[in-house]
């Protein structure tokens, strides 16, 4: 394969990638403003097991900050209670 091919085959790659970031972007963004309790709850679920994994989040100052957190297992119940809940509505509209 030339030189020419594989920089056209990444530039195309790297394009498809950045319009499925945005579009997820967007989509999470519409169901942070459609459910922002079960966003919020979700974020902190993600954020405790990442801190209890020694990952940190960078606040809006740029800033990181390490919080205790529950762990994981607190992610286990609350996603099987969500799934619990959220299965009964599969038809539903979002």
């Amino acid at each position: 394969m030339s030189v020419e091919r594989r920089i056209e085959s990444a530039i195309k790659q790297a394009v498809h990638y950045r319009n499925y970031r945005r579009a997820r972007e967007r989509a999470l963004a519409k169901l942070s403003h459609l459910y922002p309790d079960t966003y919020k709850q979700l974020l902190g679920i993600e954020k405790a097991i990442d801190e209890h994994e020694g990952k940190s989040w960078i606040d809006i100052t740029g800033a990181t900050r390490m919080v205790t957190s529950a762990g994981a297992q607190n992610r286990e119940l609350s996603v099987t209670k969500q799934a619990g809940i959220s299965t009964s509505n599969n038809g539903g509209e979002a």
